[in-house]
């Protein structure tokens, strides 16, 4: 990415898509604008794709939007899109695309424990998911049985460049945070020293996962830079209950798509709520911050969504663009928001609408 000090605009990308990512996507808006003279003047560019624009001109994903990103757009964000669960002709998934067009290889999603909220255990993990290969190539199919019955099949791809780069991108967060920690005065970190997890399933899949495995094991063990952080293997499913049991254990876990999907939203419950971790796609040269909830229709409409994972998607993206202090600004007031607890919306136990807390943490960026 380019560096910080060389911008004298920032151009953003907005994608609200489907759903509650319209309503949550302007409280991301609103707390960059926020920010002030602390960063560029940014502008920001409305985009289209999702579920609704496929049903109402064909395409999920319009041309234009992925060259306005590619050629005028310094980075994005992404609201929320309602994919269908039965298979729709003509249609793909526009975050999916969006991840390859854009060679977006990596989801990047912290979730932490608020600072200095009171809670049985402290989680404190980055999970970085590979964002273009597994079963996400979506290359399925099915046919007949000579009895009758149909078989279903799915091609899963894993390359050791894949892997690698993924590799890569854990290994350097791992450091980055490993430094934080050390450079910080506060005693409540979860970890002493930076570890990578490394998540796969190669006991059964040995041929795919043990690619995966061998490929980022490879990279955390041939940089010196890296030699101060622990490498660690879990099988999935052991890592799933360990999870739960022993959320403080993890501090950077690498994964598949597949696995990296799941097991980042079944962290979210640790924390309370999907509607609060945010993440990154990120590749060399662009990111896109993503809240990690879905287009909820269930609750759209009602001024009820939860804006805080996209306001620290928001953040997230600006820490990814150089702009580190103003990050800080954002990720801050939002956990002074949640450890006062006076603006809660419903997913958190509360009553409070999307305004009211987008308000309260606008107050206090």
């Amino acid at each position: 990415m380019a560096a910080a000090l060389k911008r004298t605009a920032l151009r953003i990308g907005m994608i609200p898509a489907d759903g509650i990512g319209r309503e949550v996507l302007p409280a991301a808006q609103m707390a960059i604008e926020a920010l002030g003279s602390a960063i560029p003047k940014p502008t920001f560019i409305p985009l289209l794709a999702g579920w609704e624009e496929f049903q109402k001109r064909g395409k999920a994903l319009p041309d234009e939007t992925v060259q306005i990103l590619k050629n005028e757009c310094d980075g994005a964000m992404f609201g929320a899109v309602s994919s269908p669960s039965h298979k729709v002709e003509g249609y793909s998934s526009p975050i999916v695309a969006l991840r390859k067009h854009l060679d977006l290889y990596a989801n990047v999603r912290p979730v932490s424990s608020v600072p200095g909220q009171k809670v049985d255990k402290i989680v404190d993990m980055v999970i970085v998911r590979e964002n273009t290969e597994c079963l996400y190539v979506k290359r399925e199919k099915i046919s007949d049985l000579p009895n009758g019955g149909k078989i279903a099949i799915a091609e899963r791809q894993i390359t050791s460049a894949a892997s690698e780069r993924i590799g890569k991108m854990a290994f350097e967060i791992a450091l980055r945070r490993g430094q934080e920690r050390s450079e910080s005065t506060w005693e409540g970190w979860a970890h002493s020293q930076p570890k990578v997890t490394i998540i796969h399933k190669s006991n059964v899949l040995s041929v795919t996962d043990g690619l995966f495995r061998e490929s980022v094991r490879k990279v955390g063990e041939a940089d010196p830079r890296y030699k101060g952080i622990k490498i660690e293997e879990q099988i999935v499913d052991s890592m799933v209950y360990r999870l739960f049991r022993e959320p403080e254990y993890f501090d950077v876990c690498v994964a598949p798509n597949l696995y990296g999907d799941i097991i980042s939203d079944g962290a979210a419950a640790l924390v309370g709520s999907l509607g609060l971790v945010p993440s990154v796609n990120a590749g060399d040269d662009f990111v896109m911050g993503e809240p990690v909830h879905g287009s909820a229709p269930d609750i759209e409409g009602k001024n009820i969504a939860n804006p805080i994972a996209s306001i620290r998607s928001a953040a997230l993206l600006l820490s990814s663009l150089g702009y580190y202090g103003p990050a800080g600004r954002i990720t801050n007031a939002v956990d002074r928001v949640l450890l006062e607890g006076k603006h809660m919306t419903p997913d958190l136990g509360g009553r409070s609408t999307t305004t009211d807390v987008t308000e309260a943490v606008l107050k206090l960026i």
